[in-house]
């Protein structure tokens, strides 16, 4: 195989982009699977779920759970949301990231939230809260409640080494997101452990995802007005 600058996950990415992008592969074909992949490529398994983890993201591809990775339809490439994975991005900054566990039990969902969730009033849900950090400076501010039929190994996980983001995006497939960005004023408890004035303009975004037959989980994420921005792309 030729050599190449690319990392080994977007050696990965660009394969199966290009396959995509030349038409070898059609919508809803299938793409050889992760094991065919790590062989292929000589890459560990976590390599090849990155590189699809991102086409599913850029709507190139979709996951279904059981099934396998396909070749996303048309009209799902043509507009997409972009979930991205905290840590990774720190990451790509050049910097280092931490995160903070300050809640991670099973509690009875309330009436609104077991509306919003797709359950009974009072069914189980898992309900985690975290902080996230930038070299060490508190930046975001995630607080998560997640269906346990959809992801039912989430509290088993280490979330100072795998985010929450990140095992979803593994564990339940995205197939259906939607949120909301807003500006406000944070809560006590999210100024506190922010470590910012509870005067101070934030950023709020409300996001719901989907994975299959279960909407999987809902998540508030706060980040300081002053130390983060949004930024995206749309394509027509």
């Amino acid at each position: 195989m030729a050599t190449t600058s690319l990392p080994a996950y977007g050696q990965v990415k660009a394969f199966i982009k290009n396959h995509i992008s030349s038409g070898a592969w059609r919508p809803g074909a299938p793409v050889p699977s992760e094991a065919t992949l790590m062989a292929q490529f000589g890459v560990s398994r976590m390599t090849v779920n990155r590189a699809l983890r991102e086409l599913m993201g850029e709507g190139m591809v979709t996951r279904v759970q059981g099934s396998g990775t396909f070749v996303a339809e048309l009209h799902r490439i043509s507009s997409t949301l972009t979930i991205r994975d905290i840590h990774e991005e720190v990451l790509e900054r050049g910097h280092l990231h931490s995160a903070t566990v300050l809640l991670a039990e099973a509690e009875k969902a309330s009436a609104d939230l077991a509306r919003t969730l797709g359950l009974r009033s009072g069914a189980r849900v898992f309900h985690s809260i975290l902080v996230h950090h930038e070299n060490g400076v508190p930046i975001q501010y995630e607080d998560r409640y997640v269906n346990p039929a959809a992801a039912p190994t989430y509290l088993k996980t280490d979330f100072t080494l795998i985010t929450p983001t990140l095992h979803l995006l593994t564990e339940a497939p995205l197939t259906e997101a939607s949120y909301s960005i807003e500006a406000c004023l944070p809560s006590v408890q999210e100024a506190k452990h922010l470590g910012i004035q509870p005067g101070e303009a934030c950023l709020a975004m409300m996001r719901r995802t989907v994975s299959g037959a279960h909407i999987a989980s809902v998540v508030r994420l706060v980040y300081p007005g002053s130390r983060y921005s949004f930024a995206g792309q749309f394509q027509a």
